[in-house]
């Protein structure tokens, strides 16, 4: 009988061949799929796919975020998106309250990431210009139209 600490680690490669990917606007680096929108608990859970080595726009997350990074390295960037702030791996899990403004994407490969994003004040990430000031905003009200417009397909 072998234990946990005896076990070998496999990798699995992750398929998103049935996956039909969604742009969102005009944005740039990345696609993404909404798998829930939960109005009586306030959550809205997608997943990312973000486009190798290609910082998306810069922006704040405004409610509690859980992440797990399913394939690649997940980078997070500073506003320039050049200057590295932190580079999680396949299998991180990370629970994040509003934050910092910053840029995220993949590193040299595609990377998915699945967000879990509970929805505090109907706003859950804010679009910034260079000098911090709100351009844009997505909503809860945004993700559940994604995904009934993905229903429609």
């Amino acid at each position: 009988m072998s234990s946990v600490a005896e076990s070998h680690s496999v990798t699995y490669a992750f398929d998103d061949a049935f996956i039909k990917w969604q742009t969102l606007g005009d944005f740039k680096g990345f696609v993404f799929w909404v798998y829930d929108v939960d109005e009586v608990n306030g959550t809205v859970e997608l997943i990312l796919k973000f486009e190798p080595g290609e910082p998306i726009f810069y922006h704040r997350h405004t409610s509690l975020t859980n992440t797990l990074v399913i394939e690649g390295t997940h980078y997070i960037y500073e506003k320039d998106g050049k200057e590295l702030r932190e580079a999680r791996q396949v299998g991180s899990y990370t629970i994040s309250p509003p934050g910092e403004p910053h840029r995220e994407g993949g590193g040299d490969a595609p990377c998915v990431v699945f967000y879990s994003v509970r929805e505090e004040r109907g706003v859950l990430f804010e679009v910034l210009d260079d000098d911090d000031n709100i351009v844009g905003e997505l909503s809860f009200q945004d993700f559940k139209d994604a995904l009934e417009a993905q229903q429609q397909t």
